[in-house]
């Protein structure tokens, strides 16, 4: 069977963030299942805030045609969001956002977030877990950019209790519930490509 290729990341890129350490702890149940995971930090791919006359005038910035090229390199994507405001937060709303103007040769819009499988999941110190958050990326994927996403997600509350010393899940449903998530989501990404 094809190891699927897929792509995580973190929308928050803050010291001590807890969706890098979600991220992290998919990136090593990913390659557990069967993938190939690639996780890379958004503070990797930094980008000026979206403005349709900076577009106009330079195009896309080169961070997020790379971002854009990465993406398309794999048949799946697992975006450990976070939460503020009770929305996606402004580093991976502005991300998406810029990733979504890139246009290439004949390629039709949105090439990035089309014929990928997306995942995602939350962690967050209040009692939802993110999930406001993630309603709102989900929102953004789905009806902004045509995206695939799958109707499972994770959202970790208490995440400042949430991590054992080795980085897993202390809770078993939660744990359990990211295990099949992303059982899922390898599923879908092999049979994608």
């Amino acid at each position: 069977m094809t190891r699927p290729k897929i792509l995580v990341f973190a929308g928050s890129i803050r010291t001590g963030s807890y969706n890098a350490r979600l991220a992290a702890l998919v990136t090593k149940l990913l390659a557990l299942a069967e993938a190939e995971p690639t996780r890379i930090s958004l503070q990797d791919f930094p980008l000026p805030l979206y403005d349709g006359d900076l577009e106009t005038r330079a195009g896309p910035p080169e961070h997020a045609v790379k971002l854009k090229h990465l993406m398309m390199r794999h048949a799946g994507v697992f975006i450990a969001a976070g939460e503020y405001n009770a929305s996606v937060t402004p580093l991976l709303k502005n991300t998406i956002d810029w990733v979504s103007r890139v246009r290439e040769g004949t390629e039709p819009p949105l090439a990035a977030f089309r014929n990928r499988i997306f995942a995602v999941g939350a962690a967050s110190p209040g009692p939802l877990g993110g999930y406001r958050g993630l309603m709102a990326l989900r929102q953004a994927l789905e009806l902004g950019c045509g995206a695939t996403v799958l109707s499972e997600q994770v959202a970790v509350r208490d995440a400042a209790n949430a991590f054992d010393a080795d980085d897993s899940l202390r809770d078993p449903r939660s744990a359990e519930a990211l295990k099949a998530l992303l059982e899922r989501l390898v599923d879908a990404a092999r049979y994608l490509r």
